[in-house]
């Protein structure tokens, strides 16, 4: 028998989370010198974290240490039951490496558990869309080998586009030179970005006008959307509820069957893309991945 697990960066809201009965590991950042656990939101003022960075203040994330893995771990092995960790992928943080340590200790002690984990390869809901079906066949009785073979095939029908209000968030964060973040202020250019097939963030188009970013972020739900009546469409934000409701209504006009669920954007993922971002997830025929322009 086994636990389903994810962590915060997935970014499911809390209600889901605590509905489909998925334990987590709470994912840390720090704001005005505080350390806050993000616990998909339920007692996170998401708005006073995107306004206290537009007023300037640097978040930043880090790693949980092993004592902290341990400590969520051990009495799950204690018990006799295994972990299935459907995590957000290796390439965005050293705290996996911090969680090899804390299962390697855990293993001299109990050496019949495991915790199985499956790499979604993306970040914020891309990673928490995988995590919900997931969990939805779990609740149906679905065996461990079952959920991770649906989700080999499931990861790559992920189709995900981010809009980044900032260039100078990803600056910060080593995703674009800081000439080209410049460059890309004072022409007022939003890029556009997906994943690859290694987990990695991908500039693939550059856009000015927050009209031209909406109809660019429908579209490629429009065109590439599939399944409908299964999967939702999500659209999420971090504090660009306007923007948010265009993309929302230009997916409407063409899907009006589509169930769209409208989220924000946590302070996790908010730190390292900013306020502003814009982003869809949904299931597609498959990843496709264009080519940068």
């Amino acid at each position: 028998m086994s636990v389903l697990f994810c962590d915060s960066d997935c970014e499911l809201w809390y209600d889901v989370v605590e509905k489909l009965g998925i334990q987590y590991f709470k994912m840390p950042y720090t704001i005005d010198g505080v350390e806050t656990f993000y616990d998909f939101g339920k007692t996170t003022d998401i708005k006073g974290f995107y306004a206290r960075v537009r007023e300037g203040a640097m978040p930043i994330t880090s790693a949980l240490n092993p004592d902290m893995y341990e400590s969520v771990i051990e009495p799950i092995f204690a018990r006799g039951e295994d972990i299935l960790y459907v995590a957000f992928g290796r390439t965005y943080s050293a705290t996996f490496d911090q969680l090899d340590t804390a299962l390697k200790k855990l293993k001299e002690k109990y050496p019949d558990r495991k915790l199985t984990l499956f790499d979604t390869k993306m970040i914020s809901v891309p990673s928490g869309i995988q995590v919900r079906y997931a969990a939805e066949l779990k609740q149906k009785g679905a065996t461990d080998e079952e959920i991770i073979d649906f989700l080999k095939d499931f990861t790559n029908h992920v189709g995900a586009y981010i809009a980044v209000d900032s260039l100078m968030h990803l600056y910060r964060g080593g995703r674009l030179s800081k000439s080209k973040a410049i460059l890309g202020g004072i022409l007022g250019l939003k890029p556009i970005l997906t994943f690859d097939e290694q987990g990695r963030l991908k500039v693939i188009e550059k856009i000015g006008g927050k009209k031209r970013v909406a109809r660019f972020l429908a579209e490629q739900v429009i065109e590439n959307a599939r399944k409908l009546a299964k999967y939702d469409i999500y659209v999420i934000d971090a504090d660009n509820e306007e923007g948010a409701q265009m993309v929302v209504d230009i997916i409407k006009k063409s899907l009006p069957d589509a169930n769209i669920v409208r989220q924000p954007i946590g302070p996790i993922i908010g730190t390292h893309c900013g306020p502003g971002t814009l982003a869809v997830v949904y299931y597609a025929d498959g990843r496709v991945i264009p080519l940068e322009k």
